[in-house]
């Protein structure tokens, strides 16, 4: 098992432990002290597969991941550390879950949608002369080009009904409070924004 290491700009694939240590050595302002040193000797030698991230000072780390990949070319041309290739365990993609919602609800896909929002909507209550938030659900099939379109279609209409105080709160498109299928490109039948 070989370790990428990065700090900053500084990265390598090494492929021992006296060398990942003679790397990190040179990182300034870390101290390679001897706690640390058996930490991250019980780290690569470990069966945890997961990245790990070592302090330098205040806001300051540098991380070190499990890989399969020889060289640093190889690691970078993968797009990702085979740490579980050849256990059964899945390889980790060292790309952020966010960034996949993000692409897909970006993704231009025209046709016809069917939305779901849950939104906080603010309503009057005449007992205590105060306003409320309630959890109001609100659905709808619309033309759209892409997921996003269709959320904003979704919230643009809702804001624009009489009964929606300007003040209600709505979702972020990337949450669980937004749902969507793509139906198709054929318009359907049903009422549709």
């Amino acid at each position: 098992m070989n370790l990428y290491i990065r700090f900053f700009d500084d990265e390598c694939v090494v492929t021992s432990i006296e060398e990942a240590l003679e790397f990190i050595r040179t990182f300034q302002g870390f101290k390679v002290t001897p706690d640390f040193e058996d930490d991250f000797r019980q780290y690569a030698e470990g069966d945890v597969m997961y990245p790990k991230r070592y302090k330098v000072r205040s806001r300051i780390y540098f991380i070190v991941i499990k890989t399969m990949a020889a060289t640093l070319e190889e690691f970078k041309a993968n797009g990702k550390h085979n740490a579980g290739e050849g256990s059964g365990e899945p390889a980790t993609i060292l790309v952020k879950p966010k960034d996949i919602i993000e692409q897909r609800l970006n993704e231009v896909t025209p046709g016809w949608y069917e939305g779901f929002i849950n939104f906080k909507r603010v309503v009057f209550n005449p007992e205590t002369g105060k306003c409320d938030y309630v959890d109001t659900s609100f659905s709808a099939i619309t033309k759209a080009w892409s997921p996003m379109d269709c959320y904003n279609r979704l919230v643009d209409y809702a804001r624009s009904r009489d009964d929606v105080d300007e003040r209600s709160q709505f979702p972020s498109p990337r949450g669980k409070n937004f749902k969507y299928e793509y139906i198709g490109l054929k318009p359907l039948s049903a009422v549709s924004i």
